[in-house]
Protein backbone atom coordinates (compact mmCIF):
# COMPACT_ATOMS: atom_id res chain seq x y z
CA UNK A 1 0.00 0.00 0.00
CA UNK A 2 0.85 3.55 -1.00
CA UNK A 3 -0.43 6.48 1.09
CA UNK A 4 0.26 9.79 -0.46
CA UNK A 5 0.54 12.32 1.92
CA UNK A 6 1.88 16.29 2.35
CA UNK A 7 4.21 17.14 5.41
CA UNK A 8 2.69 19.87 6.48
CA UNK A 9 -0.92 19.32 5.99
CA UNK A 10 -2.99 18.45 8.90
CA UNK A 11 -5.37 15.53 6.95
CA UNK A 12 -2.83 13.28 6.35
CA UNK A 13 -0.84 14.07 9.78
CA UNK A 14 -4.38 12.82 11.49
CA UNK A 15 -3.91 9.32 9.16
CA UNK A 16 -0.29 9.09 10.08
CA UNK A 17 -0.73 9.81 13.74
CA UNK A 18 -4.24 7.03 13.51
CA UNK A 19 -1.22 3.98 11.75
CA UNK A 20 1.61 4.94 14.55
CA UNK A 21 -1.16 4.58 17.50
CA UNK A 22 -1.66 1.07 16.20
CA UNK A 23 1.27 0.68 15.12
CA UNK A 24 0.72 -0.59 11.52
CA UNK A 25 3.74 -1.30 9.62
CA UNK A 26 4.45 -1.86 6.04
CA UNK A 27 2.58 1.36 4.59
CA UNK A 28 4.82 3.18 2.18
CA UNK A 29 4.49 7.08 2.28
CA UNK A 30 4.60 9.00 -0.53
CA UNK A 31 5.15 12.66 -0.50
CA UNK A 32 2.90 15.62 -2.57
CA UNK A 33 4.83 18.65 -3.10
CA UNK A 34 1.15 20.84 -2.88
CA UNK A 35 3.43 23.84 -2.74
CA UNK A 36 4.77 22.91 -6.14
CA UNK A 37 1.02 21.88 -7.27
CA UNK A 38 1.74 18.21 -7.65
CA UNK A 39 -1.67 17.51 -6.24
CA UNK A 40 -3.42 18.97 -8.91
CA UNK A 41 -1.34 16.97 -11.40
CA UNK A 42 -2.99 14.73 -14.16
CA UNK A 43 -1.11 11.45 -12.21
CA UNK A 44 -2.34 12.59 -8.65
CA UNK A 45 -5.51 13.23 -10.08
CA UNK A 46 -5.62 9.85 -11.17
CA UNK A 47 -5.59 8.68 -7.98
CA UNK A 48 -7.47 11.21 -6.08
CA UNK A 49 -9.92 13.13 -8.40
CA UNK A 50 -10.91 16.21 -6.34
CA UNK A 51 -6.75 16.70 -5.49
CA UNK A 52 -6.67 16.34 -1.64
CA UNK A 53 -4.56 14.70 0.45
CA UNK A 54 -4.14 12.43 1.89
CA UNK A 55 -5.10 8.89 -0.42
CA UNK A 56 -4.15 5.51 0.24
CA UNK A 57 -3.94 3.27 -2.88
CA UNK A 58 -4.18 -0.12 -1.58
CA UNK A 59 -2.72 -3.61 -3.02
CA UNK A 60 -5.66 -3.98 -5.54
CA UNK A 61 -5.24 -0.86 -6.98
CA UNK A 62 -8.19 0.73 -5.86
CA UNK A 63 -8.04 4.28 -3.75
CA UNK A 64 -9.26 5.59 -0.52
CA UNK A 65 -9.27 9.33 0.16
CA UNK A 66 -10.76 11.61 3.17
CA UNK A 67 -8.74 11.32 6.23
CA UNK A 68 -12.09 9.36 8.39
CA UNK A 69 -12.45 6.86 5.22
CA UNK A 70 -9.11 6.16 5.37
CA UNK A 71 -8.64 5.63 8.60
CA UNK A 72 -12.21 3.79 9.13
CA UNK A 73 -10.79 1.35 6.53
CA UNK A 74 -7.27 0.88 8.87
CA UNK A 75 -9.70 0.47 11.54
CA UNK A 76 -11.07 -2.56 10.30
CA UNK A 77 -8.15 -4.57 8.45
CA UNK A 78 -6.21 -3.77 12.24
CA UNK A 79 -8.91 -3.44 14.38
CA UNK A 80 -6.91 -3.49 18.09
CA UNK A 81 -6.07 -1.30 19.45
CA UNK A 82 -9.79 0.15 18.95
CA UNK A 83 -9.85 3.50 18.17
CA UNK A 84 -13.45 4.11 16.75
CA UNK A 85 -15.45 2.22 19.24
CA UNK A 86 -16.80 -1.50 20.04
CA UNK A 87 -20.14 -1.57 19.67
CA UNK A 88 -22.63 1.04 17.95
CA UNK A 89 -23.10 2.80 20.91
CA UNK A 90 -19.55 3.72 21.73
CA UNK A 91 -18.80 4.06 17.56
CA UNK A 92 -22.01 6.62 17.77
CA UNK A 93 -20.75 8.36 20.57
CA UNK A 94 -16.96 8.69 19.58
CA UNK A 95 -17.99 9.46 15.65
CA UNK A 96 -19.86 12.50 17.26
CA UNK A 97 -17.35 13.96 18.93
CA UNK A 98 -14.64 13.25 16.26
CA UNK A 99 -17.00 15.04 13.76
CA UNK A 100 -17.42 18.22 15.77
CA UNK A 101 -13.81 18.58 16.33
CA UNK A 102 -13.19 17.98 12.76
CA UNK A 103 -16.08 20.27 11.29
CA UNK A 104 -16.72 22.73 14.10
CA UNK A 105 -12.75 23.17 15.47
CA UNK A 106 -10.30 21.58 12.83
CA UNK A 107 -12.14 23.61 9.81
CA UNK A 108 -12.63 26.65 11.22
CA UNK A 109 -8.89 26.92 12.35
CA UNK A 110 -8.15 25.26 8.36
CA UNK A 111 -10.18 28.68 6.92
CA UNK A 112 -8.95 31.17 9.15
CA UNK A 113 -5.12 29.75 8.41
CA UNK A 114 -5.86 29.78 4.36
CA UNK A 115 -7.44 32.83 4.73
CA UNK A 116 -5.37 34.97 6.43
CA UNK A 117 -1.54 33.39 6.31
CA UNK A 118 0.81 35.21 3.30
CA UNK A 119 2.57 31.70 2.76
CA UNK A 120 -1.25 30.10 1.64
CA UNK A 121 -1.91 32.84 -0.76
CA UNK A 122 -0.84 29.82 -3.38
CA UNK A 123 -2.91 27.16 -2.29
CA UNK A 124 -5.74 29.65 -1.36
CA UNK A 125 -6.83 31.77 -4.15
CA UNK A 126 -8.60 34.39 -3.64
CA UNK A 127 -7.78 34.71 0.35
CA UNK A 128 -10.62 36.08 2.43
CA UNK A 129 -8.62 37.87 5.40
CA UNK A 130 -11.85 39.01 7.35
CA UNK A 131 -13.70 35.55 6.80
CA UNK A 132 -10.22 33.94 8.09
CA UNK A 133 -10.51 36.58 10.80
CA UNK A 134 -14.38 35.57 11.65
CA UNK A 135 -13.18 31.64 11.57
CA UNK A 136 -11.05 31.77 13.77
CA UNK A 137 -12.88 33.52 16.16
CA UNK A 138 -15.50 31.02 15.80
CA UNK A 139 -13.18 28.29 16.41
CA UNK A 140 -11.45 29.93 19.57
CA UNK A 141 -15.14 29.77 20.52
CA UNK A 142 -15.10 25.80 20.05
CA UNK A 143 -11.61 25.32 21.31
CA UNK A 144 -13.45 26.97 24.80
CA UNK A 145 -16.08 24.41 24.27
CA UNK A 146 -13.69 21.60 24.25
CA UNK A 147 -11.88 22.45 26.80
CA UNK A 148 -15.09 22.37 28.95
CA UNK A 149 -15.41 19.21 27.90
CA UNK A 150 -11.69 17.87 28.84
CA UNK A 151 -12.30 19.42 32.14
CA UNK A 152 -15.17 16.63 33.05
CA UNK A 153 -13.97 13.76 30.79
CA UNK A 154 -10.14 12.36 30.14
CA UNK A 155 -10.53 12.14 26.71
CA UNK A 156 -12.39 13.96 23.86
CA UNK A 157 -15.05 11.17 23.58
CA UNK A 158 -15.40 10.10 27.13
CA UNK A 159 -13.20 7.74 29.14
CA UNK A 160 -10.53 6.46 26.60
CA UNK A 161 -8.50 7.67 23.59
CA UNK A 162 -9.98 7.43 20.40
CA UNK A 163 -9.79 8.95 16.73
CA UNK A 164 -11.28 12.01 18.79
CA UNK A 165 -8.40 12.61 20.07
CA UNK A 166 -5.96 12.37 17.24
CA UNK A 167 -8.53 14.41 15.39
Amino acid sequence: MKLFVAPRAPNPRRVLMFIAEKQIQGIELVDVDLNAGEHRGEAFRAKSALAKVPALELDDGRVLSESRAICTWLEGRVPEPNLMGRDFDERAFIEMADRRVELYLMFGLALAIRHTHPGLAALEQPQFPEFGRSQGEKARGVALWLDGELGRQPFVAGDRFTIADIT
